[in-house]
C-alpha cells in the first residue's frame, strides 16, 4: 500500500559543502531513512566515500542510516561501517558470489548489531537469491547499473520487484521490504510502489539543480498521493 511506502534520499548528490543543512531539510520535509551509496573503484568504478562521511550523517540526523556496500570485499568494511553509526548494511550477491558466502555476510553484519540487506544488479534474476529471502527482512533491486547517480530507471526491472514480492508474500514474508534503487522520480514512483516496492532511493530526484531538497521531497509524496 503507498501509505507505507518509505522514502530514503541517497547522499550521492548532495552538495557535501552544506551536508548538514541538506540533510536537516530533507529530515523536516519527511523522508524516512538516509542512504549512502559507499564505492570502492573496484566494484564498480567510481569511488565515493568512506566511514567519516557516515559518521557525519550520523551525528547530524536521528534518522536510520542504511550503508549501500558496492565494494569488491564487504567483509572487510562491515565492522567499521557498524562502527560509526550504520543501522542497515547492504552488500551485494554480486560481491559476495555465492549463497555460503552471503549467509556468512548476513550472518556477521547481524553479529555487529545491524540489520543485513542484499542488493542485486539487473542481470541477477531472482533464482540466483531467492534462497536466501527467509534470512532477510529486505532486498535493494537495482534499477540502473550501479556506480553513478542521475541514470533513468530501467522499467522492465520492475518485473523483477513483481517477482521478489510475490515471491516474499509465497514464504509468508508479509513485513519484507523490497527497496528500489536507481533513477526513480516523482513521475515513476508510483509505477515501482505498483510493483511491489515500499522503500524507494531518491537521489538525483532529491538532490538536484533545479530544486531544493525540501521541494524535491514534497514533489515525491505528492505522486505518492500524500498531502504535505
Amino acid at each position: 500500500m503507498k501509505h507505507s511506502v518509505r522514502i530514503a534520499p541517497s547522499i550521492l548528490t548532495a552538495d557535501f559543502g552544506q551536508l548538514t543543512g541538506q540533510i536537516h531539510a530533507v529530515e523536516a520535509a519527511g523522508v524516512d531513512l538516509m542512504h549512502l551509496d559507499v564505492m570502492d573503484a573496484h566494484f564498480v568504478p567510481p569511488l565515493s566515500f568512506g566511514t567519516e562521511v557516515v559518521a557525519a550523517v550520523r551525528a547530524a540526523s536521528s534518522l536510520p542510516i542504511e550503508v549501500h556496500l558496492m565494494v569488491e570485499r564487504p567483509s572487510e568494511h562491515i565492522k567499521s561501517f557498524a562502527q560509526v553509526g550504520a543501522d542497515t548494511q547492504i552488500f551485494h550477491y554480486e560481491a559476495a558470489g555465492d549463497m555460503k558466502t552471503s549467509e556468512m555476510l548476513i550472518t556477521q553484519i547481524r553479529e555487529l548489531g545491524c540489520e543485513p540487506a542484499l542488493a542485486v544488479n539487473p542481470e541477477t534474476d531472482l533464482e540466483t537469491f531467492e534462497g536466501l529471502l527467509p534470512q532477510l527482512t529486505q532486498i535493494t533491486v537495482m534499477t540502473i547499473q550501479p556506480g553513478w547517480g542521475g541514470q533513468n530507471l530501467r522499467e522492465d526491472l520492475l518485473e523483477k520487484v513483481s517477482a521478489v514480492r510475490a515471491a516474499a508474500n509465497a514464504l509468508n514474508l508479509n513485513d519484507f521490504t523490497i527497496e528500489i534503487d536507481g533513477g526513480v522520480k516523482a513521475h515513476n514512483i508510483s509505477r515501482c510502489v505498483d510493483a511491489g516496492a515500499n522503500l524507494i532511493v531518491a537521489g538525483s530526484a532529491v538532490f538536484n539543480d533545479q530544486q531544493t531538497p525540501a521541494e524535491a521531497v514534497a514533489e515525491l509524496h505528492v505522486a505518492l498521493g500524500r498531502s504535505t
